[in-house]
């Protein structure tokens, strides 16, 4: 999963950045607005975390101005401004939620996997394949009801197939999806860590099948 930041308060995006590094999302964190824009262009980010006061650009302005461009990933508004006129502004733009400071970060993981939930068409916080469970809330993953022992990296890249089971993934999305501006990962390690799934998968009745060319899908043996 890949995040786009945009705060302006660097002690704030530092916590939110670390705190979603350690649960293996990449985030790219930006100060202002208007770069944020040529982001989201060459960028499939999975959601979007905006702040309203920001110089220049306010959130609301970005908000809006995405949403004229038909870019529809998830946005959630991340503020300290508390008026019931700014919550609904936000959302009569084209957020889908909002969280007011402070806040702790258990709280913003919960509403980034609700968010996700939705925009996958998945409103159940655990996800089933076959005989393969993940539960998106815990991180947990299990087969025919025994544990699934996966790495931090390995349970994204599990998560982003099974959300899109039974579609092909291509190397470049899932490889993106683990990726942020300061920890880039590559279409090698993306193939390291199926190889290790792979392994770990064998005789559970699910398989990840290449797809030459393209990329991986989910696939019940």
């Amino acid at each position: 999963m890949r995040l786009l930041l945009l705060e302006d308060d660097t002690t704030v995006a530092a916590g939110i950045v670390e705190g979603l590094a350690r649960s293996g999302i990449g985030v790219d964190h930006l100060e202002s607005a208007e770069p944020a824009e040529g982001a989201i262009a060459l960028i499939a980010y999975d959601l979007a975390i905006v702040d309203l006061g920001l110089p220049g650009m306010d959130g609301l302005e970005f908000i809006r101005r995405i949403r004229l461009k038909h870019i529809t990933m998830p946005v959630l508004i991340l503020t300290a401004r508390d008026g019931l006129e700014d919550r609904v502004r936000g959302l009569d733009m084209g957020a889908d939620d909002y969280l007011l400071k402070p806040f702790l970060l258990p709280e913003l993981q919960a509403r980034i996997r609700a968010l996700i939930r939705r925009s996958s068409a998945t409103t159940a916080s655990e996800v089933t394949f076959g005989p393969l469970s993940f539960n998106l809330g815990l991180r947990t993953a299990t087969v025919s009801g025994l544990p699934l022992d996966i790495t931090v990296r390995e349970w994204e890249v599990m998560q982003d197939l099974i959300l899109a089971a039974p579609n092909v993934l291509t190397k470049q999305k899932l490889a993106d999806s683990l990726s942020s501006w300061n920890n880039d990962v590559s279409i090698n390690a993306i193939e390291i860590y199926i190889s290790r799934l792979r392994v770990k998968l064998q005789d559970s009745g699910v398989m990840i099948r290449t797809v030459r060319g393209i990329g991986y899908r989910l696939e019940l043996t």
